[in-house]
């Protein structure tokens, strides 16, 4: 890892110890609108592993499906950086977009991450390639519709990762585990890291 991008992260984790060392309570704004703040991002251990799992792969093609403030795309932006492929990350908000280009262009990875600003199910079937690698960390209840919605575009051997499997554990995410483990060509285990993740395998009959 480059001074640069090791420059941006410790940026970032100073400001998850500052969110984290405040009350948790909600800001207005978050899914329908407003200037939400929270970070809610992965910590460093999640974020080492994505970039392991995406650097075994050759020249993906990595979906991040939840853009946030930017911190997850680093990690895999430098994994597609040093494997020859790409990040196509997308989010709701344009205002969390930008600020996430702005970080990977500090980071020196902007190059690497295609930014998108939309309904992610809808922008998941505009896709055109197969896709390598998925990073699933956005609104609960979209965990499944999104699943049902990149299933198809997978190329053989993609690995797929959804956040948040373990806390808060809401029923969405319980779906999420089920839906997965019962789509055809797929093997799946769920890992104590941070907050829980799927890391799930698509295997091409």
């Amino acid at each position: 890892m480059d001074e640069k991008l090791s420059s941006v992260l410790d940026l970032y984790h100073e400001r998850m110890r500052a969110e984290r060392s405040q009350p948790r309570t909600e800001p207005p704004g978050g899914r329908d609108g407003g200037q939400d703040q929270r970070m809610r991002a992965i910590g460093p251990d999640t974020g080492r592993l994505l970039n392991i799992l995406a650097r075994s792969l050759d020249k993906p093609v990595i979906l991040e499906l939840g853009t946030s403030f930017g911190y997850s795309g680093l990690w895999l932006a430098e994994a597609a950086r040093s494997t020859g492929g790409k990040v196509i990350t997308m989010e709701l908000h344009g205002y969390k977009s930008a600020y996430a280009r702005e970080m990977a262009e500090k980071a020196g990875l902007a190059g690497q991450i295609d930014f998108r600003v939309g309904d992610a199910v809808a922008m998941i079937g505009d896709l055109t390639e197969p896709v390598d690698f998925v990073f699933v960390d956005l609104w609960k209840d979209l965990y499944v519709p999104c699943l049902d919605a990149f299933y198809p575009k997978l190329a053989p051997g993609a690995i797929i990762v959804a956040d948040n499997m373990i806390r808060p554990g809401t029923e969405d995410v319980k779906r999420y585990a089920r839906a997965i483990r019962a789509k055809p060509g797929i093997s799946s285990v769920l890992l104590p890291v941070g907050t829980g993740i799927e890391v799930s395998r698509f295997r091409a009959d």
